[in-house]
Parts: structure tokens; C-alpha cells; sequence
């Protein structure tokens, strides 16, 4: 749910409030209780991903560098293949 800013065009009082999206604006203030509100336009928030499915190494990319190269498979030399004993 985003939060809102609002401004009393009467007393001048300016608070956020959050709300659903599709919620009509708020008209009366908190404050003085007349009907002179109104909505700002805001910068906004970032986005904030919680929960699964989301990975934090995606916006970290010096985390994600070394992660990688953790969970890489370690190299090995070639080792060789033993030679099958024949009878005499």
C-alpha cells in the first residue's frame, strides 16, 4: 500500500497517511477538521521486495561475485585413469 501526503490548505497542518490505491482521497483534516484537504505529489519510496523469490544478490554485485565464485566447483587437476590388470 503506498503512503500519501496530504497538506490542510486551511491550517496548513501536512501528514502522510497510508492507504489503499484504490481509496478516495482524504478531504477532512486531523487537525482543524475542515474539508480543505489535498493530496501532494511525492517522489514516492523505493520498492521494497520481501518474502521468497526475490534474491538479495541481485542489486549487490560484489556480494554476488563472491558467491559465485563460493559455489563454483573447486578446480581439480585431471587425474589419471587406472590401467586395467591383465593376467600374465
Amino acid at each position: 500500500m503506498p503512503t500519501y501526503k496530504y497538506e490542510c490548505q486551511n491550517c496548513g497542518y501536512i501528514f502522510t497517511e497510508l492507504q489503499n490505491m484504490t481509496e478516495k482521497p482524504l478531504r477532512k483534516c486531523p487537525k482543524c477538521g475542515k474539508l480543505k484537504l489535498k493530496r501532494l505529489i511525492g517522489k514516492g519510496m523505493g520498492i521494497i521486495y520481501k518474502g521468497s523469490g526475490f534474491y538479495t544478490t541481485d542489486y549487490n554485485k560484489k556480494k554476488a561475485t563472491e558467491q559465485t565464485q563460493s559455489t563454483s566447483k573447486p578446480k581439480t587437476k585431471p587425474t589419471k585413469k587406472n590401467k586395467k590388470k591383465t593376467k600374465s
